[in-house]
């Protein structure tokens, strides 16, 4: 009986030891430093995250041959409409030749891409660790409970388009919920429904760090638009990676997954 309370607390100094001794680096649950922590990751793992928007944008740009709609064209229609006092609404965005058409295809298209970005969760993940990248990370996810990515991917794009619809502030007020589904799914293997439900639980524990937290991501993910819009394609995945963040912040260093 000696013997094995001896080695269950050897046991546990080792894994304590371990612990302490690992890499990674892990943020405290502040906003500050979760945020801190994302941008240190970001800036290391940043041609990555633009690999990923340059794919996603040149699959755009794809559909909208195939699919006739020209965004640049809707801008200028948009501006014009504006600047003559007019009112381009919602209904003449619709009627836009293609417009339909290009919606529905690149929502299939982003719910597919889905584990892209999720794969800079991954590679955010391995840079913590210290760990060597390469480009294949970046579709790591695709073979990594790639259905529960595309589920959630679904789910949260529903919910979050109806809150949206409501007003922009019930939209703002819902995004915490949703800040930790991608790491659960990726790091715990865990179903889209049981990685929402747990997503849910821990925001409701501490809402308003998540949501301080949700919004900074958000406005960093954004500012590039601020550079004519080109700089979009430079921060838009910053919110993926202070998703791994806040995962850090509220559970804990992940696992290390390996290449299949």
């Amino acid at each position: 009986m000696c013997r094995f309370e001896y080695k269950l607390q050897n046991q546990t100094t080792m894994d304590n030891f371990n612990e302490f001794d690992s890499p990674a680096n892990v943020p405290t649950k502040e906003t500050g430093s979760i945020i801190s922590h994302a941008l240190e990751i970001f800036k290391n793992t940043f041609l990555y995250c633009f690999l990923a928007v340059v794919i996603y944008f040149l699959l755009s740009y794809l559909i909208q041959l195939i699919t006739g709609f020209n965004s640049t064209l809707l801008m200028e229609d948009i501006r014009e409409s504006s600047s003559s006092g007019g009112n381009f609404g919602y209904r003449e965005i619709i009627n836009t030749p293609g417009f339909a058409a290009y919606s529905g295809v690149s929502f299939f298209v982003g719910l597919l891409l889905a584990p892209i970005f999720v794969g800079l969760i991954y590679i955010a993940n391995k840079s913590n660790f210290k760990q060597s990248i390469s480009v294949s990370d970046l579709f790591f996810a695709y073979k990594q409970n790639f259905l529960n990515i595309v589920v959630y991917a679904l789910i949260t794009q529903i919910l979050l388009t109806i809150a949206f619809l409501m007003c922009i502030i019930p939209g703002i007020l819902v995004l915490p919920f949703f800040m930790l589904g991608y790491p659960i799914i990726m790091f715990e293997n865990l179903g889209a429904i049981e990685a929402l439900k747990k997503s849910f639980s821990i925001a409701q524990q501490d809402y308003g760090t998540l949501l301080l937290t949700a919004l900074l991501a958000g406005l960093i993910s954004i500012a590039g638009l601020v550079l004519c819009c080109v700089g979009v394609y430079l921060t838009i995945p910053f919110v993926y990676i202070a998703m791994y963040s806040t995962y850090c912040a509220y559970l804990g260093a992940p696992r290390q997954l390996e290449q299949k």
